[in-house]
């Protein structure tokens, strides 16, 4: 071989190579740009998808507060209608003593029975305690100790001063109690 021939020899493949580089560099090129855009879509997705899940947590959190709203209206009502109710079953206690007034005690019967059918209509409902009942500080609002007239009543209510009240499953107001020591 002479001196040009191994020139052209060696530059041949050179020639070649860039060839192979030029043909392989658009498509390298192509390549990533299309990486890039099927990189590009996923973020965009991914963000879409987030966007998306935050929305429908925003749509449940905001219809969750909506009726809590409705619940608490419900139980300042609720509350401020106990003290009416306590009224009438005191009412209820005197007018019993009284022979003379039984229309009276009829009609504020009537009145009282209306007044708790309503307010139990809407949720509320009675804490039933009884004499001799277990205390429990959880359950029930201490007012006093007094000594237990027996071993049986000692750590147990003894008298039940105010009745507490529900109002679907909250406590809205607890039972106040007279325990024995």
């Amino acid at each position: 071989m002479s001196k040009k021939d191994k020139n052209q020899t060696i530059e041949e493949p050179q020639v070649q190579g860039e060839a192979v580089d030029n043909a392989q560099t658009p498509q390298a090129e192509e390549l990533t740009v299309e990486a890039k855009l099927q990189e590009e879509l996923v973020k965009e997705k991914d963000k879409f998808m987030r966007l998306f899940a935050e929305f429908e947590n925003y749509k449940k959190r905001t219809t969750r507060e909506r009726i809590d709203l409705f619940k608490t209206a419900n139980e300042e009502v609720m509350v401020s209608m106990l003290s009416v109710l306590d009224d009438f079953e005191r009412a209820l206690l005197h007018i019993e003593d009284d022979k003379e007034a039984e229309e009276l005690r009829k009609g504020v019967l009537l009145i009282y029975q209306k007044l708790l059918t309503t307010l139990e209509q809407k949720g509320l409902s009675k804490i039933e305690i009884t004499e001799g009942d277990t205390f429990n500080a959880d359950d029930h609002e201490a007012i006093t100790q007094i000594p237990a007239p027996t071993e049986e009543l000692k750590g147990k209510i003894i008298d039940v001063v105010e009745k507490g009240y529900k109002l679907g499953d909250k406590v809205i107001r607890f039972p106040k109690v007279v325990i024995g020591q």
